[in-house]
């Protein structure tokens, strides 16, 4: 995970309930525009969310069950930091960055799944490193299955 950005903000309800973190900056210019999947903290407290849009706000949801265990309610003040959950491409091994940049439509697949599936398909490329053919071929594989719009594969 990137370095976590720092923030006070105050907790929110939106107009259709929810409640959620507000953040002072757009995680788009931040991060990048296909870095929704955060992670860190509010307070002494772990939280992993997706950043979306409430009223027109940036936020992360703060789920009921995680505020009544943390004791936190719209009004509250925090400390928070938060950063994109990775890997991203530019912490890519070069063969399979560049496989990427060769393929627009799988990079962009790639950039916009959730962490969990990106790390599933670098563990399967990575787990043949002495056998360069084999990886290639993985490589060639991944990329393919991302261009097709699989999450995982088969």
């Amino acid at each position: 995970m990137s370095t976590p950005k720092p923030f006070e903000t105050t907790i929110a309800q939106a107009k259709d309930g929810k409640v959620y973190l507000p953040l002072p900056f757009d995680p788009a210019q931040a991060w990048g525009a296909n870095a929704r999947h955060v992670g860190g903290h509010i307070g002494p407290w772990n939280i992993r969310g997706v950043a979306e849009t409430f009223d027109g706000h940036p936020g992360v949801v703060i789920g009921a069950a995680w505020r009544r265990d943390c004791g936190l309610s719209p009004g509250d003040k925090v400390a928070a930091a938060l950063a994109p959950e990775g890997p991203h491409r530019k912490d890519l091994p070069a063969d399979i960055a560049g496989a990427l940049a060769a393929e627009p439509a799988a990079a962009a697949f790639f950039d916009a799944v959730a962490p969990f599936y990106r790390k599933a398909y670098l563990t399967w490329a990575d787990t043949n490193l002495r056998k360069p053919d084999v990886r290639a071929a993985r490589v060639a594989q991944m990329v393919a299955l991302l261009k097709a719009g699989e999450k995982e594969r088969p």
